[in-house]
């Protein structure tokens, strides 16, 4: 009688055919000492038969084993007829008819196309590398998951014994449905693969067609607030359109959540504009104090002075390796989230002392590289062009009498690069290379500016002022004005540019407008 689709499947038979062999030996011992007949193709075979294992070869299944150099070993109605009937009375009485064996398990997994791409990026002849077979024999078994397990990972193997053991050699129908699911994600994501590595020599396209997202192995402690469940995903996607994930190592402290991830990003993205040693002090994904210096240490120190009330549970980004020197900048600071491209191992004490500090070991140059950025938005993913656009000096057009002294173009070129990383409506006060006042996240542009002097205070008078954009009215300008801002910078545009102008004449401010606007929402 067939079993139904929801009793345990007993695993009487298996096929072996793997590329990675981590954990091969363990999980075919386990399978044979339940009385489980295996069956291998060439390598696999002789891996396990090197260690003992008891394993019939494919090809007498098949009749072959190297038609055109092995690309058809396993390519044969003897293989995949076990695999992929119904084990239903007719599937059963056929199965009997043709004389076919049929099994219960096939674990396979990929040759690494992946892995070649990485390796030899510009090798012509990369589609030899692509799995036909294992793909086959994967997506078979996942399709007669009623029946089959399928084992696509070795991360999979313990868990699978787990409950092979518990159910005296069987396997449930949840855990073959669950392990079909892991099968047809893996060969889809190596399909993506074998695409982005095929069109190496196509113009990029920053927008694919396709786009296939795969979970991160990494697990978010929340989202957004602590009772909404989070994952990460990463495209897989076209290797030469920019689609790719900044990579990072967690070097201390507990899960990372949602905002941790937004919070550093804009850090990043921040301190990898600059050459010079910076730091970057983010809360709620928007910029509350950012400077550079000659050394990391005094950078540190300016930007986490630009707003002593703001900084509270901040992430910090540093585009230069960490020691003890730059640590002792943030003491009595708590910082949630710390990120710099290298630590030196004086800064172990510093860790220690915080208990419930996160360390990231992240290279800001690799945002630099990055070419997207994603949106949600009526439950769809939107992908736009990362703004990498940057200020020349030609783009700075006076609209004003009095014009700014050298060092304060400087100052508004500074404010400029962070201002484009503030939620607008956005307001950075800045004097030399510091910060000295942000106000962002309005829905009015005088609020900003209200806000950006009020974390200034006295430091605003002398101070130069960027805005992400336009003036709509001449009531910002009249509340820099009063604070004694000397210079701004804004991209123009408006209906009231006169006005607007007009009010920067009259409290004697440069004004300089750049023609294009950084928003960010």
């Amino acid at each position: 009688m067939a079993p139904e689709e929801s009793d345990p499947v007993r695993i009487s038979r298996a096929l072996l055919s793997v590329d990675d062999k981590t954990g091969l030996v363990g999980l075919a011992e386990t399978l044979e000492r339940q009385g489980t007949e295996l069956w291998a193709t060439g390598g696999t075979r002789a891996a396990l038969v090197a260690q003992g294992v008891t394993v019939r070869p494919a090809e007498e299944l098949s009749g072959i084993s190297d038609w055109f150099a092995g690309r058809i070993k396993t390519l044969h109605p003897g293989i995949l007829g076990g695999i992929l009937a119904p084990r239903t009375p007719a599937g059963l009485e056929e199965l009997t008819r043709r004389q076919l064996r049929p099994f219960d398990l096939v674990v396979v997994n990929l040759y690494p196309f992946e892995r070649h791409l990485e390796e030899a990026p510009d090798d012509p002849a990369r589609e030899e590398f692509v799995d036909i077979g294992g793909v086959t024999l994967a997506r078979a078994a996942a399709k007669n998951h009623r029946w089959v397990t399928v084992l696509s990972d070795p991360s999979d193997y313990g868990p699978f014994l787990e409950e092979f053991r518990q159910l005296g050699g069987s396997i449930s129908r949840a855990t073959r449905a669950a392990l079909a699911i892991r099968a047809f994600e893996r060969t889809a994501a190596y399909d993506a693969a074998i695409a982005s590595g095929l069109v190496a020599t196509a113009p990029p396209d920053p927008f694919p067609s396709h786009l296939l997202l795969r979970r991160e192995e990494f697990a978010l402690r929340y989202g957004e607030n602590p009772h909404q469940p989070a994952a990460a995903y990463r495209a897989v996607a076209p290797r030469r359109s920019g689609l790719g994930a900044t990579s990072f190592r967690q070097l201390k402290g507990d899960r990372l959540s949602f905002t941790n991830l937004l919070d550093i990003t804009t850090a990043l993205d921040l301190v990898a504009q600059f050459r010079l040693p910076t730091a970057a002090v983010v809360k709620h994904a928007t910029p509350c104090g950012v400077a550079s210096a000659d050394d990391l240490a005094t950078a540190l120190e300016r930007a986490v002075a630009t707003d002593p009330v703001a900084r509270y549970g901040c992430a910090i980004a540093v585009n230069r390796p960490v020691d003890s020197a730059v640590m002792d900048r943030l003491k009595g600071i708590y910082v949630d989230l710390l990120s710099a491209p290298g630590f030196d191992r004086s800064t172990s004490a510093s860790f220690e002392r915080r208990a419930k500090l996160k360390v990231l070991e992240i290279d800001p140059e690799q945002r630099s590289a990055t070419s997207w950025v994603a949106h949600s938005a009526l439950d769809r993913l939107m992908l736009e062009a990362a703004d990498r656009r940057q200020l020349v000096p030609g783009e700075f057009r006076q609209v004003t009498s009095r014009s700014a002294t050298p060092e304060q173009l400087c100052a508004l070129d500074f404010a400029w690069r962070v201002v484009r990383h503030a939620k607008s409506n956005a307001i950075v006060l800045g004097r030399g290379s510091s910060t000295v006042g942000i106000g962002a996240g309005q829905t009015t542009r005088v609020k900003a500016v209200e806000l950006a002097v009020g974390v200034a205070g006295e430091r605003a008078r002398g101070s130069v002022m960027a805005s992400d954009a336009y003036f709509p009215f001449a009531d910002g300008v009249e509340a820099a004005g009063r604070a004694g801002v000397a210079a701004i910078l804004q991209p123009g545009g408006s209906l009231r540019d006169p006005e607007v102008i007009a009010k920067a004449e009259e409290y004697g401010m440069a004004m300089y407008c750049t023609g294009w606007r950084v928003f960010r929402h």
